[in-house]
């Protein structure tokens, strides 16, 4: 049974669902001020499949509506952020990461409270649009760094989807050009390179040692190994490449980077800016505001609820 839209007030609320390949964060947000009032986190354990995902979904939203409950709050709605593609009418195209093509996720998720379910890449720019580094800008490309690389472009109030809720691949093709030198076919893949994945495998490659996170490759830099620093920097610069690229084609007013890897400062931020401007072609626009963005790793789960903000 559906439950009722409550009145809008300033104690509205929704529940905002980042679902990723390895956590899924929860919170319950506040309606007036983006503010995240009650927050929790469980392992996806996506090995098991899509419906066991989705059931420990359904859960921990379930657990989150209590706690609104408890703080006196009406839950406007839920939004869910997905690491996967998402069309216009809310379901899932893709199974990079854990198969829910087919299933009716919005459908399931609105018995509970009517739900929208969204890209994590595009939720992430809605939040910095309403509340964070976005709110000055018109258009601007949101960049997400982290286990994946994906953008999206917030233009005239809202997340630029394409015909098919695609419009936001960046790094998952092959960037296929031939060596000039030896003849020999190259395809690079920007998100083997750049992203956390990409940054761990190249070094325990490179280096012969064993890590499983990229911040034990920047931990090592600090410490000066000079692998670990080739690495950080090489894939700031691959990173810059691109975003250079896409801001020649999609003219921003600003770039404004989230992910855990996105804010992790140092090196792979400012080889990635330099990288950055270094490839942006008009004059007037190579010093364009490259940020972080404000709402931290909390920006998926607050712009999955920030969808139900603006629809309902």
């Amino acid at each position: 049974m559906l439950s009722p839209t409550p009145t809008l007030n300033s104690e509205t609320c929704a529940i905002g669902l980042d679902v990723g390949g390895t956590k899924i964060a929860g919170g319950v947000v506040a309606r007036a001020t983006g503010k995240v009032l009650a927050r929790q986190v469980i392992p996806t354990l996506a090995q098991r499949g899509g419906e066991f995902v989705l059931r420990d979904a359904l859960a921990l939203v379930e657990a989150l509506m209590a706690e609104a409950r408890t703080l006196e709050l009406g839950v406007l709605g839920i939004g869910v952020g997905v690491c996967e593609l998402v069309d216009p009418n809310g379901n899932v195209t893709s199974h990079n990461s854990f198969d829910w093509r087919g299933i009716p996720v919005q459908e399931t998720f609105s018995q509970l409270a009517p739900a929208v379910v969204e890209s994590d890449a595009r939720a992430p720019a809605l939040a910095e649009a309403m509340f964070g580094a976005g709110r000055p800008f018109d258009i601007f490309t949101y960049l997400t760094v982290g286990t994946g690389i994906s953008y999206c472009l917030f233009n005239e109030g809202k997340p630029f989807l394409g015909a098919r809720g695609n419009a936001i691949t960046l790094a998952s093709m092959p960037l296929t050009t031939t060596c000039t030198t030896c003849g020999a076919v190259l395809n690079p893949i920007l998100e083997e390179f750049a992203s956390g994945p990409g940054i761990v495998a190249r070094y325990n490659h490179q280096s012969g040692k064993i890590v499983s996170r990229a911040e034990e490759v920047m931990i090592a830099m600090q410490q000066g190994d000079l692998t670990a620093r080739e690495i950080i920097q090489s894939s700031g610069e691959a990173l810059g490449n691109s975003v250079g690229f896409l801001v020649n084609i999609l003219d921003p007013e600003a770039v404004i980077v989230g992910g855990g890897l996105g804010l992790a400062g140092g090196l792979y931020w400012e080889s990635f800016v330099a990288a950055t401007r270094a490839h942006i072609y008009a004059d007037d626009a190579r010093q364009l505001p490259i940020l972080p963005a404000a709402l931290g790793v909390d920006a998926g789960l607050i712009g999955a609820a920030a969808r139900i903000f603006q629809d309902f």
